[in-house]
C-alpha cells in the first residue's frame, strides 16, 4: 500500500479563481488547496481499508521499534507501515460509538485522524506502549468530534433558502443575485471562501502558523518555501518542519469538516 505524504506539492494545468492572486497582490493559497487535498486523498485511502476490513496484523514489538526509530529521522515509508498497521484499532473503537446514530463512515474517518496525530506525535520514552496511546488518541479525537457536533452553526450559504415566492417556490440568495450578477456571485464565494481559510489559521498554535504560512505563502505578497528553509529559519530540523506541517493540516482538515456539516 503506497500513501501520500504531506510533503510540498504545486498545481498544473490551469488555475482555478481560488488559486489567483487578487488585484492587492494577496495570494489565493494555491499549495494550500493542494497540500489539504492530498492529506483528504490519504485519509479516505485509509478509511476505505478500515471499512472493508482490509488492515494489516499488528508489527512485531522489534518491528515497530525500528520503524518508530526511522519516522523520527523523517522516514515516510516507515510512518505510514505504522499508520496501516494500526488500523484495527480505529474499527475496534469506533464500535463503541454504534449507539450515537452518527454516520460509520464519518466516524472511521475521525478515528483516522486520531491515528494519524498519534502515530505522529507517540514518543517511546513515556513508557506507554504505542496502541494503548493510539487507542485512546481516537478514542478522544471521536468524542471531540461528538461534542462539536452539538454546537449549532449558521453559516450563510448562498444557496441556502431564504424565502418563497407567490407560487411557493423556495428563493435562495444567488436567485436574487440574478444570472446578470455572475460576477458578484464569484466574488462573494471568494470572498466567504478566503474569509474561512484565514478564520480557521487561528485554531493553529504560534509554530504550526508560522510553518504553514511560510509553506503555503499565505502572508501578503508572500510566497511559498521549502521545509528546509523554513527549518533553517526557525532553527529546527526538516523533519520536525514536516511534522508540524502535517499537524496542522490535519487540524484544519478536521475544522473544515466540522463546517460541512
Amino acid at each position: 500500500m503506497v500513501l501520500i505524504s504531506g510533503g510540498r506539492s504545486r498545481t498544473t494545468g490551469p488555475a482555478s479563481p481560488l488559486l489567483l492572486r487578487n488585484h492587492e497582490g494577496v495570494p489565493e493559497v494555491p499549495g494550500f488547496f493542494t497540500a489539504v487535498a492530498l492529506f483528504i486523498k490519504e485519509l479516505m485511502l485509509l478509511v476505505s481499508y478500515v471499512k472493508n476490513n482490509a488492515f494489516p496484523q499488528p508489527l512485531a514489538e522489534d518491528d515497530e521499534e525500528k520503524h518508530l526509530k526511522l519516522m523520527a529521522q523523517g522516514n515516510q515509508h516507515s510512518r505510514n507501515l505504522l499508520i496501516e498497521h494500526n488500523l484495527r484499532l480505529v474499527a475496534h473503537i469506533v464500535k463503541k460509538f454504534d449507539n450515537t446514530g452518527e454516520d460509520l463512515e464519518d466516524l472511521i474517518s475521525i478515528g483516522t485522524i486520531g491515528l494519524i496525530k498519534a502515530i505522529e506525535s507517540f514518543s517511546p520514552d513515556k513508557g506507554t506502549k504505542l496502541a494503548t496511546f493510539a487507542a485512546r488518541c481516537i478514542e478522544n479525537e471521536i468524542l471531540m468530534h461528538l461534542r462539536s457536533l452539538k454546537k449549532t452553526r449558521k453559516d450563510v450559504s448562498l444557496h441556502d433558502p431564504i424565502g418563497t415566492d407567490k407560487e411557493g417556490n423556495e428563493i435562495t440568495l444567488i436567485d436574487i443575485l440574478g444570472s446578470e450578477h455572475d460576477d458578484v456571485v464569484e466574488k462573494v464565494q471568494l470572498k466567504i471562501e478566503k474569509s474561512k481559510i484565514y478564520k480557521n489559521l487561528d485554531i493553529l498554535d504560534e509554530r504550526e502558523r508560522e510553518v504553514v504560512v511560510g509553506r503555503f505563502g499565505l502572508e501578503a505578497g508572500g510566497e511559498e518555501r521549502t521545509q528546509r528553509e523554513i527549518a533553517k529559519e526557525l532553527g529546527i530540523s526538516r523533519s520536525y518542519v514536516s511534522r508540524i506541517e502535517k499537524r496542522a493540516l490535519m487540524k484544519l482538515y478536521h475544522e473544515f469538516y466540522k463546517a460541512k456539516r
